[in-house]
């Protein structure tokens, strides 16, 4: 009840600087823990591609996602946060069940090509979801470093999105 009294709005709980601390580094911890899982698989399955278009798109993410990575980490060092061992257990198994699903199909190069690109829409649109929220969050902890570093990571996840989108666009149609 204390916190409503607080609230700028009734029926909302006051949402202070260090709650907002605190829901920003959990779940940053979380992103960063996809990203370095993402980073160890996805090159096992750029070979898996049999489109040259696809394969190029992969490593393209796989260089996005570790200059991703290396942005986190300097946002935890502005913030004077500790990157922890927890995981996002969602996250990590979408790209276990990318990584299953693309080894379930590895005699026929067309379902495995779109079974990649399936999750590779999914992983990105994930990845976009969650940089746009954490950048809301970073508005209100007053970080212009933080907030510039997620709007490129943002950036970053959603040309790799839009790229996977018209790879299969053109896939579908060629086939």
């Amino acid at each position: 009840m204390d916190n409503q009294e607080k609230s700028p709005s009734p029926g909302r709980p006051a949402v202070t600087k260090e709650k907002l601390l605190v829901f920003f580094a959990d779940h940053l911890n979380k992103v960063y823990a996809a990203k370095v899982h993402l980073s160890r698989k996805l090159p096992m399955l750029v070979n898996e591609a049999s489109f040259k278009g696809l394969r190029h798109a992969i490593n393209e993410s796989i260089e996005d996602i570790e200059k991703q990575i290396a942005r986190m980490e300097v946002i935890f060092t502005l913030l004077d946060e500790e990157i922890t061992d927890d995981s996002c257990k969602g996250m990590l198994g979408l790209v276990d069940d990318a990584f299953d699903s693309v080894m379930e199909y590895k005699d026929d190069d067309a379902l495995r090509d779109l079974s990649l690109l399936y999750y590779m829409q999914n992983i990105e649109s994930i990845e976009m979801a969650s940089f746009q929220i954490l950048q809301i969050a970073a508005v209100k902890l007053k970080n212009k470093q933080v907030i510039q570093l997620l709007r490129e990571n943002y950036d970053e996840a959603k040309a790799d999105r839009t790229l996977m989108l018209l790879i299969a666009a053109k896939y579908i149609s060629a086939k």
